[in-house]
């Protein structure tokens, strides 16, 4: 086991910044499965799920659970991808170190296990984020600063991400303000996709754990 070779945010943060990118995905879209980044808060009975999904076969799942935090993510470019070598498989130490209680919520159908370039955890009581002894001497990319990287969003950079992806201008003050937890009201809603089902979006923001305003 080894520790996780780059600065990692702290798990509430994580938690905070996937919910603040599926806060936002959630108001520029109406379909759940057509946006990039999604919460699932009641994913099980003992954890709730974080999703990156960039629909171009690169994805990252977080696992909050009681007994820590798990990612699991997925670049479909990288050589340590198990469709990338002559035989389909895991590549070798990925998930040989997982602590169980972890490990165990990668036995859903919710997402392919085997899908996987790398791995990080941090149990409940631990200070450190971990990862497995996976055998890369030749240090090949594993996707994992591409797509930890969108948990680094600012709202600058959703701004920018969002015009090219949901082909929409947003007004990045109102982007901060989301960043920065403003309670969410139709207004903001408006603001942000004049389009949007304001009602409807507010009782989603509002499943998510989000703050929002009714009136």
């Amino acid at each position: 086991m080894r520790k996780w070779k780059s600065a990692m945010f702290e798990p509430e943060d994580v938690k905070q910044r996937i919910l603040v990118l599926a806060a936002l995905d959630l108001i520029l879209c109406s379909v759940k499965w057509q946006r990039v980044h999604r919460y699932e808060p009641y994913w099980t009975d003992s954890a709730s799920l974080g999703i990156i999904d960039n629909g171009a076969g690169d994805d990252l799942y977080i696992i909050f659970a009681s007994e820590g935090i798990l990612i699991k993510g997925f670049d479909h470019l990288s050589l340590l991808s198990p469709h990338a070598g002559e035989e389909y498989g895991v590549w070798p130490g990925m998930y040989d170190e997982v602590p169980a209680s972890l490990v165990a919520y990668l036995d859903t159908d919710t997402f392919e296990k085997e899908n996987v370039t790398f791995c990080l955890w941090r149990e409940k009581y631990d200070a450190e984020w971990r990862t497995g002894e996976v055998e890369n001497p030749e240090g090949l990319d594993d996707g994992s600063d591409f797509l930890l990287g969108r948990l680094g969003y600012t709202a600058e950079d959703y701004v920018e991400w969002a015009r090219s992806y949901y082909d929409k201008s947003l007004q990045l003050q109102v982007v901060r303000q989301v960043y920065n937890g403003v309670v969410i009201n139709e207004e903001i809603i408006t603001v942000l996709n004049p389009g949007r089902d304001a009602t409807a979006a507010l009782a989603e923001l509002d499943e998510l754990g989000i703050r929002v305003c009714r009136r």
